[in-house]
């Protein structure tokens, strides 16, 4: 089912951080010093990933089948303790410590703080003043993951969208929200999904059975005692594909600090 343009644009701008963009390009720092003139911070600029697939070849008398693609599955495995995971989504994961609980409208987040890395390379964005990246290869990052949860009576119409959740450090100077780096070898470790999405699953609109998950996570800079904010919103999809606006909710928020 093809996307409105606002629901490509928005998701285009969240798929961002699973696909290595070049630091520092000509362009980049242009927009975010053009975002510092004006607001006092930089303001990411992001482009979208490719499509994925993964087939295997149909096995005959003399050669053997090679193993499937372990992401793709038609059916998730229920996850661990009480999780189940949604029809359209990776396997849930809940690794870390329980930091904040952010509560919707029938949809519940629990964010778990699951560990602190070196960055294995520069971040995304630069400063706007000093051209020098956020994130520089070898500071810590720390790694959060979401699990989102339908909490309610009724099955949910999720669009490509699914449920959005952004962190901010109180004291963040810098527009746009927070650098990060894409390292799918990092997420694999700290057993993160960096993508909620099963590949080969099922299509937009998804539906969103009452008491099952789907998670994901991202990283930022490392801010030991920082406060933090976690913001959810959902906007829902029609029947027929349409964001249904009527029906969404956004700004709820829980705060703690970086442990």
């Amino acid at each position: 089912m093809q996307m409105t343009d606002t629901e490509g644009l928005i998701l285009r701008m969240r798929t961002a951080r699973t696909w290595s963009l070049p630091f520092a390009s000509i362009a980049l720092v242009a927009a975010l010093a053009a975002c510092s003139s004006t607001a006092g911070g930089g303001s990411p600029t992001t482009t979208p990933p490719p499509v994925s697939t993964s087939t295997a070849p149909a096995p005959d008398e003399t050669e053997t089948t090679p193993e499937a693609d372990e992401t793709t599955v038609s059916q998730p495995p229920a996850a661990a303790g009480d999780l189940v995971t949604a029809d359209f989504a990776r396997p849930v994961t809940s690794p870390g410590e329980k930091i904040a609980t952010i509560e919707g409208q029938g949809v519940t987040v629990d964010v778990y703080q699951v560990g602190v890395e070196k960055a294995t390379k520069d971040g995304l964005f630069a400063d706007p003043d000093t051209n020098k990246p956020i994130i520089a290869e070898g500071d810590d990052i720390v790694f959060v993951n979401y699990v989102v949860t339908n909490t309610g009576d009724a099955e949910i119409l999720l669009s490509n969208l699914l449920v959005q959740v952004r962190a901010e450090y109180a004291d963040w100077p810098y527009l746009g929200g927070m650098d990060t780096i894409t390292d799918r070898d990092l997420f694999e470790k700290l057993k993160v999904n960096d993508e909620a999405y099963l590949i080969g699953g099922p299509e937009a609109p998804y539906r969103w059975k009452p008491g099952t998950s789907f998670s994901y996570g991202e990283n930022f800079k490392y801010q030991k005692g920082s406060e933090i904010t976690f913001t959810m919103e959902l906007t829902p999809s029609t029947s027929d594909g349409e964001l249904d606006h009527d029906n969404a909710f956004e700004d709820v928020t829980a705060t703690t600090s970086i442990k």
